[in-house]
């Protein structure tokens, strides 16, 4: 078979990384971050609200998790949007009950379809992530500048009205981003993006205008990544968390503070055979001394303060 010469043909194909959005740095050769209180990790729990609609297009790609059946797959669509009629609602009160703070990602679509919703979770010591428009629009490199920035635009002006917050953190549907996403994503305010998954501290991306920075979501111990993608069980997947912990635990010693983060898809760790593993992980991490369980916002305050603390040294 033979190959066509556009195949290779790529703009930022070059020596080193095909993006100029961040230098490379070693993690273990930086200088240590210290959290408050001389916290060694910062815990960071994210639960995940999700609209996929009937009508979702194929096109470019499905979002993980999308609809598979012949339309109408009433069967997914009600599966998903449990979590939005009753997983939340488990996963808020396990927070509540063990007093940790929650950086909640939902598209604008949950909010707009479920005001009371939204109003629930502000009774809570949260703080609003946008997570996109919905699950069937995606952020791909075919979408407009103009169409991507009306995207952003409206999902995070929904969210700062009906929230009253500042809404400064951002989850894209499917982790997908176009090459102008941050640009956009910073020229509307938004802080920081969870899309990156190769950290475990925040860093700072190169923008446009203003600033913007990944936070380290974990990828690989996502719940719906261990359950859907790797099909492993629910112990596993605590294994793999409270494994995760230890490690971050044990390098924050010697190599300063570091990120837990566990995100927590409301369809997925919001059903009654899942909860209890949920509340197990984070009653193992809170059982360490030193742990701080914290917002997005307030961790990357504190990593920012910590930067600069040590750069004036």
């Amino acid at each position: 078979m033979t190959i066509d010469a556009t195949y290779l043909s790529y703009p930022h194909r070059h020596y080193g990384m095909d993006h100029d959005r961040y230098e490379w740095s070693d993690l273990f050769e930086r200088a240590p971050v210290q959290w408050p209180n001389q916290a060694r990790v910062a815990l960071w729990v994210t639960p995940i609200l999700q609209w996929f609609p009937l009508n979702a297009p194929a096109k470019p790609f499905r979002a993980p998790g999308g609809l598979t059946m012949p339309y109408p797959d009433f069967r997914h669509y009600s599966s998903r949007d449990y979590g939005n009629r009753v997983g939340i609602f488990r996963i808020m009160r396990v927070l509540k009950e063990l007093g940790i703070p929650a950086s909640v990602a939902l598209n604008a679509a949950v909010a707009e379809r479920y005001p009371a919703l939204v109003q629930s979770l502000l009774k809570q010591d949260v703080e609003l992530m946008a997570h996109g428009k919905d699950m069937g629009h995606v952020h791909h490199a075919e979408l407009s500048e103009q169409d991507e920035a009306q995207l952003i635009a409206s999902s995070v002006e929904l969210l700062r009205r009906m929230s009253g917050q500042a809404v400064t953190g951002w989850l894209s549907p499917a982790r997908s981003q176009s090459a102008n996403t941050m640009d956009l994503l910073a020229a509307q305010g938004v802080r920081y993006s969870c899309d990156w998954a190769n950290d475990d501290l925040p860093y700072a991306m190169k923008v446009t205008s203003g600033e913007h920075y990944a936070m380290p979501l974990a990828f690989e111990t996502d719940d719906r990544v261990i359950f859907q993608e790797f099909h492993q069980n629910e112990d596993e997947w605590l294994t793999q968390i409270k494994d995760r912990f230890d490690v971050l635990y044990r390098e924050s010693q010697q190599y300063g503070g570091r990120v837990m983060s566990v995100p927590l898809h409301a369809w997925v760790s919001g059903v009654p055979f899942r909860i209890a593993k949920v509340r197990e992980a984070l009653e193992y991490m809170l059982g360490h001394s030193g742990v701080w369980a914290a917002t997005g916002t307030d961790i990357l305050d504190a990593y920012c303060a910590s930067v600069a603390k040590a750069g004036e040294r």
